[in-house]
Parts: C-alpha cells; structure tokens; sequence
C-alpha cells in the first residue's frame, strides 16, 4: 500500500506543476514577442550603422531570405553609397528585384529599366528589358478600364522582341502581346456596342470600322458588320426626311458589303429586313423628290 500511496503522490505532484495550454500559448506567444523585438532592435541598429560594407552583406542576406522589406531598407541607404563603384551593379540588380518580388510592379518597371540605362554592357539587359515589359503586362487592367498600360506593355514587348528577335524569351513575349491584343479587342468591341445601346449610331459606326481597321483578323467582325447596317438603319429611320435619302443608301451599302462577307450568316434575315425597309423608303423619297421637281 506504501508503494502505492507514493506513486499516487508522485503523480499529484507532477500534475499539479504541469503547463495548462492557455499558459503555454501565452508564453509561446511572450517568447515570439520577445524575439521579434530583439531582431527589429537589431536591425534598427543596423540601419543607424555607417559600416556600409555590413549593411550590403546584410541586404543581400535578407533579399536570400526572402525578406524584401528589409533588404529594401538597407539598400535604400547604400546604393547612392555605391554609386559608381564595382557594388553598383549587383546592388541595383537586388533592388529591382526586390521591388518586384514585393508585387510593386510600378517601381519594379522604372527600376529594370533604369538599370539597363546605368548598366548597358550588363549581362542582366536582355532579362531586365524583358522585366520592365512584363511589369507593363502584369499591370494591364480588365478591358472595361483605361488600357493605356496595356498599349505601353504591348510596345515594351514588341520593342524587346526587335532588340532581341533570337532570344528564349521571344516566344513568351509574342504570347502576352497576343493577350495583351485581345483585350485591347475586347474593349474595342464593347466600346462600339456601348455607342450603339446609347443610340450614337455614328460614334458606333466609326467604332465598329476602327475595329475592323485595328484588327483585321478579329472574331467579331460579322457583328461589327451586321451592327453597322443596323447603326445606319436606324441613323436614317430616326433623321429628319430631308437627311434620310443619303442615309437610307448606306444601309443598302452596308448590307451589301455584310452579305458578301457573311452570305450565310444568321443574322442575314434581319440584314435582309432592313436593307428592303431602305430600298422601300429610297423609292418612297425618290418619288417626292420627283414630285417637287
């Protein structure tokens, strides 16, 4: 019975001097704390530091790490340092790379590009050259919004792929300017159907042309077409009678143009429709016109 009383009293001991997991979550979360604190502290030092040549080891060593805040930090300080010297180089590559991997494509751009300008007997050119065009790409917008990025991104590309027409990366380059492309496509199209729904049927006209113009191979082309017979149709049927003749024949000249390029087309019956309400009416105003003479 002794042996085991003492047992028993061995295990009350020890479980009354265990951790509960609240206490072990609090002190997990003190010793976090604690080390954050001393490594800021550390780096706060670090940044206070005139020793330049620590603080680019160090820059370095934080961008291999991963951590970009504070290599950008340390580097901020040292490159004007640097200026001019055998570091410069390898120091501006970091830091365009860094801007990059922290999603800042604005200043990831400027700073590929800028360093090719500093550096251009670097090996790092070509690839930089590419990375400023890419970071154009990558801020190009939804076709709904401004596609100014999209057009700059596009010449960036196309420019880098004249610079260096045998290069790996010419064949990624010409697959973003295809997509870059089609979206600048798809805004052309919906920007002429927004001129149509708003009844600015010549706006609308011009745009569906411009379409046709800029991208003469687009998937779009029979509704452009059939929605320019329809912009014209509608032009003429809602002008005052004195306009209309003039009107009514280039709803006869754009359906004759859609039924040479789309003869089967399932919009034809519609095309159709319209382009006999525009002879009907060029008749009916021919014989006014008649009448008065």
């Amino acid at each position: 019975m002794q042996i085991v009383f003492e047992s028993s009293k061995h295990i009350h001991i020890t479980k009354k001097f265990m951790l509960k997991p609240e206490f072990k979550k609090g002190l997990f979360i003190l010793m976090a704390g604690m080390l954050l604190f001393a490594s800021c502290s550390k780096y706060q030092k670090l940044l206070k530091s005139d020793d330049v040549m620590l603080k680019k080891e160090k820059a370095i060593e934080y961008y291999e790490k991963g951590d970009y805040t504070r290599a950008l930090g340390l580097l901020n300080d040292i490159i004007p340092v640097f200026r001019g010297t055998s570091h410069a180089e390898n120091l501006n590559y970091y830091y365009a790379w860094a801007h990059y991997h922290q999603g800042d494509y604005i200043l990831a751009g400027h700073y590929f590009r800028t360093f090719t300008t500093a550096f251009p007997r670097s090996v790092h050119v070509e690839e930089f050259l590419f990375m400023s065009a890419y970071c154009k790409y990558l801020l190009s917008p939804r076709p709904s919004l401004d596609q100014t990025p999209t057009r700059e991104a596009i010449r960036e590309l196309q420019a880098f792929v004249n610079r260096f027409p045998t290069s790996e990366r010419v064949a990624q380059s010409n697959d973003l300017i295809d997509e870059l492309r089609a979206k600048l496509e798809i805004k052309a199209f919906n920007t002429a159907m927004l001129y149509f729904n708003i009844r600015d049927y010549n706006a609308a006209v011009r745009s569906f042309q411009n379409l046709m113009r800029d991208f003469p191979d687009t998937p779009y082309r029979e509704q452009a077409m059939f929605h320019i017979v329809r912009s014209h149709f509608l032009f003429a049927e809602n002008s005052i009678e004195i306009r209309q003749m003039e009107r009514y024949r280039n709803v006869v000249e754009a359906h004759r143009r859609f039924t040479n390029r789309f003869p089967d087309s399932d919009l034809m019956s519609q095309a159709d429709r319209m382009n006999r309400t525009a002879l009907e009416q060029i008749a009916r105003l021919e014989q006014i016109a008649a009448g008065q003479n």
